[in-house]
């Protein structure tokens, strides 16, 4: 892997209850291509495809009790040393390193809050393009209690973290920063929502029209979790697809 993408969004994928449905709603929706391994050991995982380069991946649920979710991967040069640190910084490893075929290696963790995070250290399949149309757009940590979250990405990631006011009655914004590069944002979870509801990250892809995605998604069969609204940096929605799993829809408003 290049140095280049350690330490930022390398991968997200899809674990589903039903990874035929889904690729046929992400294929509508995104206009994915979207290309299942006949290979047994990759156990039907499909690598969707945009803008000439893969930009994700559905597969199914390795665990029947685990949710339909959408997973986010940090990109690392040793999976085994990112655990030790992982560790060391209070998080901890779900799922120790492994092979995946002769295309990487993957780990899962929990950070302290308990949100979920994975990396891949690639030996092959790595051309993740994103900010394009049907893209990875960005990545975002829902957390309770993030203050105490912050430490372990600095420590694990080497992220810092920008706070960002919102406005009058609006929660502060958390900014993640590696290097130069902007990574991926962070907010203290609404108090609204259900206490059982654990901390998460979201995924969010890139569209040109959030309100015309947010329309189609829904009469694919997703429901609504946030309509579409304006926020500082552009325009964005949420919504659940059809078999559970959240994620988000947004357009970056043109800098400057």
């Amino acid at each position: 892997m290049a140095s280049s993408s350690a330490n930022r969004a390398r991968w997200v994928d899809l674990a589903s209850s039903d990874a035929a449905a889904s690729r046929d709603f992400y294929a509508k929706l995104l206009g994915w291509e979207i290309e299942v391994n006949e290979d047994p050991q990759y156990g039907g995982y499909a690598i969707a495809s945009s803008g000439g380069g893969q930009v994700a991946g559905i597969g199914p649920k390795m665990s029947p009790e685990s949710p339909t979710a959408w997973s986010l991967y940090i990109g690392c040069e040793d999976a085994e040393a990112t655990s030790r640190a992982v560790e060391a910084a209070g998080g901890t490893v779900v799922m120790p390193a492994f092979d995946v075929g002769d295309q990487g290696r993957m780990a899962v963790y929990a950070d302290p809050s308990g949100a979920f995070i994975s990396v891949w250290q690639s030996d092959g399949m790595g051309a993740f393009v994103s900010g394009g149309e049907s893209q990875y757009g960005w990545a975002e940590l829902n957390a309770r209690g993030l203050e105490k979250v912050l430490p372990f990405y600095k420590a694990a990631f080497g992220w810092d973290a920008v706070h960002q006011p919102m406005g009058e009655g609006q929660r502060d914004y958390t900014t993640f920063i590696s290097g130069d590069d902007q990574v991926a944002g962070a907010m203290e979870m609404d108090p609204r929502i259900p206490a059982e509801t654990p901390s998460y990250w979201m995924i969010y892809f890139a569209v040109t029209d959030v309100d015309d995605a947010f329309r189609r998604a829904l009469a694919l069969g997703a429901s609504e979790m946030v309509a579409p609204r304006d926020f500082p940096g552009g325009r964005f929605a949420i919504v659940s697809d059809p078999q559970g799993a959240m994620f988000g829809l947004l357009t970056m408003a043109p800098a400057g």
